[in-house]
């Protein structure tokens, strides 16, 4: 599964983070998320579908 993200139109909300956090993290000064890998490593695909449909901003897009 690929991961992507739109960084310019993340709010900062942290869901993403909160539902899989071997993929994503925040950035310290302003809490943009960022992509730790492209791809979902093995076992952690729902959880990475999880925070794209619980991301207010709906920056995350996932490729199966």
């Amino acid at each position: 599964m690929k991961v992507s993200i739109e960084q310019d139109r993340c709010i900062a909300a942290g869901q993403c983070v909160a539902a899989a956090p071997e993929v994503f993290d925040q950035r310290d000064e302003d809490g943009v998320v960022v992509l730790l890998t492209p791809v979902a490593p093995d076992g952690t695909e729902d959880d990475v579908q999880h925070a794209a449909s619980a991301c207010p901003a709906q920056v995350i897009h996932v490729q199966v």
